[in-house]
């Protein structure tokens, strides 16, 4: 089978599956495994970069797609898709990946699976992601038993202007054992303010810019200007401010999507998880 990706997410499911050679030709964005970025670009962008979370700057490349020859193309956006798959014919699958839920990231890798005839993969993937959860689980439940508060969190997923976190993300950090204050679950990202924050003063504070890696995260805070009574947060007084690594872990619903409920167990209880996040996939800021 040839397959396009647009997602990076989707790129990583079906290097997850162990079909990552049948990949043909993927987005500008996926960089996860290392050698997705020897596969010809099918995307361009549509300006310099991302404005804002939820805004996507890429667009398919038609002509490359058709280049490309592919039978199945994975891709996100209603109108965008089924305008692909008219263009592109009868003959390519174009399918639809845009889960909500962690569940329903789960489901999108048994449904690549299923496209792909790597339903046996598929299981095995989900099967040692649902166990990874199980264990969080475990421990959440049973430091809450000995009297362990979920610490109140606040996750942005853009810093100038502030956006509260969306989607799985709000899941993510109540999986992981906090409680978030700002962002919904199964909901888009959302403006909010500073004057928001430092009204919920929230124990920890998670900069997770969308589609960021953590050394772009670290220096966007650097450029970002501190709102008025930023030292007087309870999460800045404490030391819990931290930078993550937005597009590994918490941007891009697939496989990852566990390592970022990892990472942030292990900032939120230390002791409990600690050692438990992937290398260099947090830092400390002020």
């Amino acid at each position: 089978m040839r397959i396009v990706s647009l997602l990076p997410s989707a790129t990583e499911i079906v290097f997850a599956l162990g079909i990552g050679e049948e990949l043909v030709g993927v987005s500008h964005d996926c960089d996860f495994p290392p050698q997705a970025r020897d596969l010809p670009f099918v995307t361009r962008p549509r300006g310099p970069g991302p404005a804002a979370p939820g805004l996507p700057w890429l667009a398919p490349d038609e002509a490359a797609i058709l280049d490309v020859r592919p039978d199945l193309v994975l891709g996100a956006g209603a109108r965008e898709v089924e305008g692909l798959a008219r263009r592109l014919g009868p003959d390519v699958a174009v399918v639809r990946l845009e889960p909500t839920s962690v569940e329903g990231i789960l489901n999108s890798i048994s449904t690549v699976g299923a496209m792909t005839e790597a339903e046996d993969a598929a299981v095995d993937v989900v099967e040692e992601l649902r166990e990874r959860l199980q264990a969080v689980e475990e421990i959440v439940v049973g430091r809450r038993d000995h009297g362990f508060a979920p610490p109140r969190v606040a996750a942005l997923e853009w810093l100038d202007p502030p956006f509260a976190v969306g989607r799985w993300v709000p899941e993510q950090v109540r999986l992981a054992g906090g409680w978030e204050l700002l962002g919904r679950e199964a909901e888009p990202p959302a403006a909010t303010s500073w004057d928001a924050v430092r009204e919920m003063d929230p124990e920890v504070l998670v900069l997770m810019p969308a589609g960021l890696h953590l050394h772009q995260a670290i220096r966007a805070w650097a450029d970002t200007p501190r709102p008025a009574g930023w030292a007087e947060l309870r999460a800045v007084r404490g030391g819990r401010v931290f930078a993550v690594d937005g597009a590994a872990h918490f941007s891009r619903p697939g496989p990852r999507i566990v390592d970022g409920i990892e990472v942030l167990a292990e900032l939120f209880d230390p002791l409990a998880f600690d050692g438990m996040s992937p290398p260099e996939s947090w830092a400390r800021v002020d």
